[in-house]
C-alpha cells in the first residue's frame, strides 16, 4: 500500500446519483459520507475535505457513464481507479446489496489492496472504440434487415436456388421477384430499401474506421495482425480497439485469461473438475478471434490477398504469422480427428490465436507493461 495515501474513497457512481464513502489508513472502518449529485464539482467539493489530492485514493465501479469522472479526478491529482464489477471480492453469505454498502466495501477493499483496476483508454482511443462499435451496431442492423428480406420471401414461397446469399446474382434475383398485390410490391420495395440504406451505413462507418486508424499510436500493430489468417483490416482495428494496449500484458496467458477464452476449473483434493471458457473481459474481442479461428479449418496456405497485405511487413512477423497458420490450422485438424463439437474446436483454436496475437504485437510495439492489470 502507498504510504502517501491518508484517505481512501469508494464510489457508487450512477446516472442520477454519486454514493461515496471514506476510510483513513489503518483499520478503522469506512463511513458513509452521503449521496451527491451527477456533478463532478460537488464531489471535488467534498474531497476537498480530506486534504491534498496527492493523499486521496478514489475507486469506483465500471459501469454505464464512461471514463469522464475517472479523467477528471485524475487531472485534478487524484489517484483514481476503476474496478470491473467481476473482480470485487464478494462475500459468500452477503445477501444484502445497497450503494451505501457498495461503496463503503470499495473503500475498504482499497485500503486492503484487494482491487485490480482495469487499463484505462485515452480519448483518442476511446473515440476510435465507439466509430469501431458503431459499425459493429451497422452491420448487426444489416443482418436483421436482410434476415427480414429473406423471411418475407419465403412467406410467399419464393426460395432462391444458389448457394451463396447476398452475392450480385442473389441481389439479381431478388431485383425480379414481382407480386400479384401491389401490398406485396410495395412491403417488398421496402426491405431492399432498408437493406440498400444498410449496406451504405456499413461502407460509410468501415471507410471511416481506415480512415481513424492512419496516425493512430497502434496502427503498426493493427498492420502486423493483418499478417494473420481469418484478421482483416477491419477485424485488427476491432481487436487493438477492444483490448488496448496489449503489451500491457505481461505473457500470452495472461491474454487468454483476460478475454475469457480459458476454461472454468473446480477442483478440490484430488478431483480436477474443468468445465467451459469463463467469458470473462472483452466479449467484442472474444468473438472476433473466434471468428478468425474458422478460417484455420482448411489447410494451411497463404492466398493471394493474404500476401498482398502483409508484403509490407517485417519478415520476423510474415514467419511469425505463417507459424502459427501451420500450428493452428493441423490443431484444428487434429481436434476435429478426435470428435470434438466443432464449436469446441474453434474455441480452442481462437485460445491459441489469442497467443499469437500477443507475440506478434510485441514485436510490432514492444511491451512497456510489466504485467496485466
Amino acid at each position: 500500500m502507498d504510504e502517501s495515501i491518508k484517505f481512501f474513497v469508494g464510489l457508487d457512481a450512477h446516472k442520477d446519483s454519486i454514493a461515496v464513502a471514506v476510510c483513513e489508513a489503518g483499520r478503522e472502518p469506512s463511513r458513509f459520507v452521503g449521496t451527491l449529485g451527477p456533478d463532478v464539482q460537488g464531489l471535488l467539493k467534498a474531497l476537498r475535505k480530506y486534504g491534498p489530492a496527492q493523499q486521496v485514493s478514489v475507486v469506483y465501479e465500471a459501469g454505464p457513464t464512461g471514463y469522464g469522472l475517472h479523467r477528471v479526478l485524475s487531472q485534478r491529482g487524484y489517484r483514481c481507479e476503476i474496478i470491473a464489477p467481476s473482480l470485487i471480492p464478494r462475500r459468500a453469505g452477503d445477501r444484502i446489496k445497497t450503494d451505501r454498502r457498495d461503496c463503503a466495501r470499495l473503500a475498504e477493499l482499497s485500503r486492503a489492496g484487494e482491487l485490480k483496476a482495469i487499463w484505462v483508454p485515452d480519448e483518442a482511443h476511446e473515440a476510435l472504440r465507439n466509430l469501431w462499435r458503431a459499425r459493429e451496431d451497422a452491420v448487426n442492423m444489416r443482418l436483421k434487415v436482410r434476415q427480414q428480406l429473406k423471411g418475407f420471401l419465403l412467406r410467399q414461397d419464393r426460395r432462391y436456388a444458389g448457394k451463396t446469399s447476398w452475392t450480385r446474382m442473389h441481389q439479381r434475383w431478388i431485383a425480379d421477384q414481382r407480386f400479384e398485390h401491389t401490398a406485396d410490391q410495395i412491403a417488398m420495395t421496402e426491405y431492399q430499401l432498408a437493406v440498400q440504406v444498410a449496406d451504405e451505413r456499413v461502407q460509410r462507418l468501415t471507410a471511416a474506421l481506415q480512415q481513424a486508424v492512419q496516425g493512430w499510436r497502434f496502427e503498426p500493430v493493427v498492420a502486423a495482425l493483418r499478417a494473420l489468417r481469418g484478421v482483416d483490416t477491419v477485424s485488427a482495428i476491432g481487436l487493438v480497439c477492444e483490448i488496448g494496449d496489449i503489451g500491457r500484458f505481461g505473457t500470452a496467458r495472461q491474454l487468454m485469461g483476460y478475454l475469457g477464452l480459458v476454461p472454468s476449473e473446480h477442483s478440490s483434493g484430488n478431483s480436477v473438475r474443468r468445465g467451459s471458457i469463463t467469458k470473462t473481459g472483452n466479449a467484442h474481442a472474444r468473438r472476433l478471434l473466434t471468428e478468425a479461428a474458422w478460417n484455420y479449418r482448411f489447410p494451411a496456405r497463404i492466398s493471394n490477398e493474404l500476401r498482398e497485405r502483409s508484403k509490407a511487413l517485417p519478415p520476423g512477423i510474415r514467419t511469425h504469422a505463417w507459424k502459427a497458420q501451420v500450428r493452428l490450422c493441423s490443431r484444428f485438424a487434429q481436434l476435429s480427428r478426435r470428435g470434438l463439437q466443432a464449436n469446441k474446436v474453434c474455441v480452442a483454436v481462437a485460445r491459441e490465436l489469442a497467443g499469437f496475437v500477443w507475440s506478434i504485437a510485441q514485436q510490432a510495439a514492444p511491451a512497456t507493461h510489466p504485467a496485466a492489470r
